[in-house]
């Protein structure tokens, strides 16, 4: 298999089982605590934190556990012109696998709970303020991921980005989705954890925009992020150290 496709391999399947443990434990919350929103949330919020720490772990040596085109985006737009970081190719290959990764992770979900494949969301989540707070989770989740690029810290992205989700659950009225791509594959359930279709425009471009906003405030803080851009999350392997 080619390094590009054992990428996207590990892209995909991070990706959906991160978004199986966000749908299903908020199927699994709903079910064990119902009539309580707010516990459904907490139990919600802790078993996405620790997946997502987990998967870091389990596919950052091989793709760097984006599992976000978000991520993805900007760590293709900060390593451009140092030749670091995602080609304009590998960034393709990157979102096609995430998004598809997201839609199999909500179908791997709503079987588990004995659920029909796909239903869609009829959850609306519309308003400026959502709109706002995804722009904050996003820009702050990507600022978070650069920064320990940056500064030699990727080793503790894991921990770092998990406690970073877990808290944005809750001060973001939005439930901090900060990601397209899980965004998508939320909508794809009519449950706890999903989304309408009609709502997908508003979060995916508030997500886009804090996206932009994390540009500007790297270049700012980290002028020579770029040069860390191999770094995100976990330094990419070379065809002669990846896992054999």
């Amino acid at each position: 298999m080619s390094l590009r496709a054992r990428r996207a391999s590990a892209e995909f399947a991070g990706t959906a089982v991160l978004v199986a443990a966000v749908v299903g434990s908020g199927i699994a919350a709903a079910r064990l605590s119902p009539g309580d929103v707010g516990l459904q949330l907490l139990e919600n919020a802790i078993a996405t934190a620790l997946a997502l720490g987990a998967l870091i772990l389990t596919f950052g040596p091989v793709s760097g556990a984006h599992f976000n085109p978000i991520v993805s985006a900007v760590d293709w737009w900060l390593g451009r012109r140092a030749g670091t970081g995602l080609s304009a190719s590998d960034l393709a290959t990157y979102i096609v696998a995430q998004v598809c990764g997201a839609i199999a992770g909500t179908v791997l979900a709503n079987l588990m709970f004995e659920l029909p494949a796909t239903t869609w969301s009829r959850t609306d989540r519309v308003g400026a303020n959502l709109w706002l707070a995804e722009i904050v989770a996003t820009a702050g989740l990507v600022v978070l991921v650069f920064a320990l690029a940056r500064t030699g810290r990727s080793n503790a992205a894991p921990a770092a980005v998990g406690a970073y989700i877990g808290a944005a659950y809750w001060f973001t009225s939005s439930t901090s989705f900060a990601n397209p791509a899980v965004t998508i594959g939320r909508a794809f359930t009519d449950t706890f954890a999903g989304i309408a279709p009609t709502s997908l425009p508003g979060f995916l471009g508030a997500q886009i925009v804090g996206g932009l906003v994390a540009i500007a405030a790297i270049v700012l803080w980290y002028p020579s992020a770029g040069n860390a851009a191999d770094a995100v999350v976990v330094a990419h392997l070379t065809p002669e150290t990846e896992p054999r």
